[in-house]
Formats: structure tokens, C-alpha cells, sequence
């Protein structure tokens, strides 16, 4: 029997926008998965019961793949797939794999010889990207950065060389609630003329994407709301 195949479903990134960022491409392709490996089980049904594509959700079958997935957990993870079905892979939100433990079950899926498919959806970090005016041609995304603030200041001091060096845009994500904490540090730790894109509520009703030089935003200080951001600077 040969296997079936492992399906990296992209998710909203804001609410109640399926309708617009979920293409039908994607939506045909989940009529036929029946399996899927989810990041929150709850999030995932909540999801795919708002597509409607479904009769009912409750035949679906949702196993755990988050950061505490062990290795050898994902032999058994992988058990439809052997069996010759479909699996799809959910992340809470935009496109599993980036910045997203999703990456576990396609490293393994290449390791066994399952082919992996990506489906088109929306993904903060590069539409952010897209937006700002920052050079695409060479970028790096470091996740978060250091809780403390002076570990940050050093790490953001770091970065800024390497974005000086390398002509090379750096991306960061934070927690909602951090959000005017990590503006506040990075204010402090970048140079007047650096670049700094601040992109908030990305596809949804709140959005908000604005590049300016450090000293423009120092003087113009952003209240940023408790909603998911990304953070770009080009030195």
C-alpha cells in the first residue's frame, strides 16, 4: 500500500477572515482529509467547523503535535499515513512550519519518504515583510527576542550590525501583551536612521503597517494594541 501524503494547512491569522485569506484551493483539498495533527485540538475543530466544508466535524480525527512532541512520538502520529491516508497539519495560526512546531511532522515526513505538500494561506512574518519596504532579498526571522531588557538591548544591538553588514532585514514576533515593551527596547537600542516597521492585526479589521526611521517613531511613540505584531528593521 503506498502512503498518503502529509498536507501543511494554513490557518487565519486574524479573526473571522477565512472568507478572504483561505483560498478555495485549500478549502477542496481539506474535503478529502479525514486526519490531522493539530498545535490546540480545541482551535483546530473551531477552525475547520467555520470553513463549513464539513457535514459534520465530530467523524474528524485530531492527534497533539506541539512543541513537547517527542521524536519518537511521531512513528505513531504517522499511522494513518502508512495506512495510505491523509494527514494535514494545523498550526494556530498562519502556515505550519514557520515559527511553528509543524516543522517536526515535515522533517519526519522527509525522513520517510512521504511527500510533504504547502498550501497557499497567509503568513504574518512574510506579509509583513511584503509590506514594509524593507529589502526581501536577504532577511532573517529570530522568533523572539529576551525577556530581559538588557539581554534584549544586546541581542537587538547584535542584530542591528549584522542587518548593517549583510544589507539584511531582521524580523521579530512577541507576545500581544509585550508589545509596547519590546518598542520601547528596541527604540532605545537602534540607531536614529534605522528603519523600523511595526506591522500590527495583519489581515484583519485593525490593521496597521508603518516603516519610519527610528527617530520618527521616537518622536511619534506607538500605543500599540494587545494584538499580534511583527517587528522588522533594516539598519
Amino acid at each position: 500500500m503506498s502512503h498518503g501524503k502529509l498536507f501543511l494547512i494554513p490557518t487565519v491569522i486574524a479573526d473571522d477572515t477565512q472568507q478572504t485569506v483561505i483560498p478555495a484551493s485549500v478549502t477542496n483539498t481539506l474535503k478529502d482529509i479525514q486526519h490531522f495533527l493539530a498545535e490546540d485540538v480545541r482551535t483546530a475543530r473551531r477552525y475547520l467547523s467555520s470553513l463549513k466544508i464539513y457535514p459534520s466535524i465530530e467523524p474528524l480525527q485530531f492527534h497533539v503535535l506541539n512543541k513537547d512532541t517527542r521524536a519518537e512520538e511521531l512513528h505513531e502520529l504517522f499511522g494513518p499515513i502508512r495506512e495510505g491516508k491523509d494527514v494535514g497539519v494545523l498550526s494556530e495560526s498562519g502556515c505550519p512550519g514557520i515559527a511553528d512546531p509543524g516543522a517536526l511532522a515535515a522533517r519526519y515526513a522527509h525522513q520517510h519518504g512521504i511527500r510533504v505538500v504547502p498550501l497557499t494561506g497567509p503568513s504574518s512574518i512574510l506579509l509583513a515583510l511584503m509590506a514594509s519596504g524593507l529589502t526581501g532579498q536577504n532577511f532573517a526571522f529570530h522568533g523572539y527576542l529576551p525577556i530581559d531588557t538588557k539581554e534584549s538591548a544586546d541581542a537587538i544591538r547584535i542584530f542591528e550590525k549584522e542587518s548593517r553588514t549583510k544589507s539584511q532585514t531582521q524580523i521579530f514576533i512577541e507576545t500581544p501583551y509585550r508589545n509596547n515593551t519590546i518598542i520601547t527596547n528596541l527604540l532605545k537600542a537602534l540607531h536614529e536612521d534605522t528603519l523600523l516597521c511595526i506591522a500590527i492585526d495583519i489581515t484583519g479589521k485593525d490593521e496597521s503597517i508603518r516603516t519610519k526611521p527610528v527617530k520618527a517613531w521616537k518622536k511619534d511613540k506607538p500605543d500599540v494594541p494587545k494584538s499580534p505584531a511583527v517587528f522588522l528593521f533594516l539598519a
